[in-house]
């Protein structure tokens, strides 16, 4: 019998195949908490990790589609709630849970979203006070960044128009909750600011749950808020209300009323205003004019007569006319006696007194200068003298005039100084006291002939 014939065998591809679909069918949704770990974020945008608890785990995978509506982030760690279906991942034979929605366990998960982001921004100073700007005393433009059909806009308009109805109000109407709101809201901030069109900004929506007012907890918001050259004031929800937009905007306001209110004083608080001002600036004045009457009187009392003032400068005048006279005459005095001195030492040292003496001295040095010249001369002539007939005696002339001769080779002109070198019948030239003579060898000797 052949066993094989009852088997069916399958691939290992086949039989993960089959795993995965039976594990598909079955396991189409489950809910399973656990312990995060050994999390990944790869390029793809996809979250891979494990969840466990103290006696198992298992493998997971958020893909990007459901990855990017988180509204917190994932952590190592953290507890979760997670919701997917069972599948196999037939590469490696492992299965998985493909979740669709995660909730962290303990905190629902935009609240934990919103301390993530809270935490996270205030670590980059975008809640710090030195950088909120105070709101300008009197605008004259309020933008206002809302939904054009919800409360808030009616409250605004409307405590607006009572406290000061001629202040020009730019509404830049956008979505206030749902997908795209926090865009929307980040963009209109940003358009007020390129186009310079308001002096403070009012923005905000009416009251609502945590997941109503989300919009205002988005970073798009928080940034552009931060980035915003022009004031901002958050008026979000009710006095309880706290969103990430508050805590980044230069004034938070309770409700989107409170805002209008705050924005600029009424009418009748301006005017008062302007009163107390004025009361202000009466008394300041007459204060003012009180202490400078007061000065007056007493520069009038210490002012002295004329008369009598010109009296005594025309004398302190004559007094300085005198002792500048005297102080001329002094110093004319004292320099006449300094010239006279001069003029003394310029004769002593006359240049013709000067030159009379040098004339002598060129003169007798003159003179000595010629007697050193002949006696060197003089004593020159005698070296000479010597030196001629120590030369004399010494001369090769001398000698043939005692009868030798100087024997050269007519080939060569070379002086023959032994006669070993000599060939017989070799031409020479003798040179003697007066002339030479031209002779042919006959015969050398080595020594001198007996």
């Amino acid at each position: 019998m052949d066993l094989f014939a009852e088997r069916t065998i399958l691939t290992v591809s086949r039989l993960t195949s089959l795993v995965r679909e039976v594990l598909e069918e079955n396991f189409q949704q489950v809910w399973v908490e656990g312990e995060v770990s050994n999390l990944s974020r790869p390029a793809s945008g996809h979250l891979y990790f494990t969840l466990k608890d103290s006696g198992a785990m298992v493998r997971c995978v958020m893909f990007r589609s459901s990855a990017r509506a988180l509204r917190f982030r994932l952590d190592e760690g953290m507890s979760l709630v997670v919701r997917g279906r069972l599948s196999l991942y037939e590469q490696r034979g492992e299965y998985q849970i493909v979740c669709d929605y995660l909730e962290p366990r303990g905190a629902g998960a935009l609240q934990l979203a919103f301390l993530q982001l809270k935490e996270r921004l205030a670590a980059e100073g975008l809640f710090t006070q030195e950088r909120k700007r105070p709101l300008p005393t009197l605008p004259r433009r309020v933008g206002i960044v809302t939904s054009a059909s919800g409360a808030a806009i009616h409250d605004i308009l409307n405590v607006l128009g009572r406290r000061f109805a001629s202040l020009e109000l730019l509404i830049m109407p956008v979505r206030v909750q749902g997908d795209g709101a926090a865009q929307e809201v980040a963009r209109a901030i940003d358009d007020f600011n390129r186009l310079e069109a308001a002096d403070v900004l009012i923005v905000g929506r009416g009251g609502g749950s945590l997941e109503d007012l989300w919009a205002f907890n988005e970073e798009a918001v928080a940034r552009a808020i931060h980035g915003s050259r022009i004031p901002v004031i958050s008026a979000v929800g009710h006095e309880t209300d706290w969103t990430i937009a508050d805590f980044v905007a230069d004034l938070r306001a309770p409700t989107p009323s409170a805002a209008a209110e705050l924005v600029c004083a009424s009418s009748e608080e301006l005017s008062r205003r302007v009163e107390e001002l004025a009361q202000r600036l009466n008394r300041a004045m007459g204060s003012r004019l009180t202490g400078l009457n007061e000065r007056l009187q007493g520069l009038k009392r210490a002012l002295h007569d004329p008369t009598l003032l010109l009296g005594h400068l025309g004398q302190r005048l004559d007094d300085l006319n005198q002792r500048l006279e005297n102080g001329m005459e002094h110093c004319l005095h004292r320099n006449r006696e300094r010239v006279g001195r001069l003029e003394q030492q310029l004769d002593l040292h006359h240049p013709s007194l000067t030159i009379d003496r040098l004339r002598q001295q060129v003169l007798l040095l003159a003179e000595r200068a010629e007697h050193r010249m002949t006696a060197h001369l003089e004593r020159l002539g005698r070296v000479q003298g010597e030196a001629t007939a120590r030369l004399d005696s010494l001369s090769p002339l001398k000698t043939l005039s005692r009868g030798y001769a100087v024997a050269e080779r007519v080939a060569d002109g070379s002086v023959v100084r032994d006669a070993g070198t000599l060939g017989a019948g070799e031409l020479l030239k003798l040179r003697l006291h007066r002339g030479s003579a031209r002779c042919r060898v006959e015969d050398t000797f080595t020594t001198p002939p007996a």
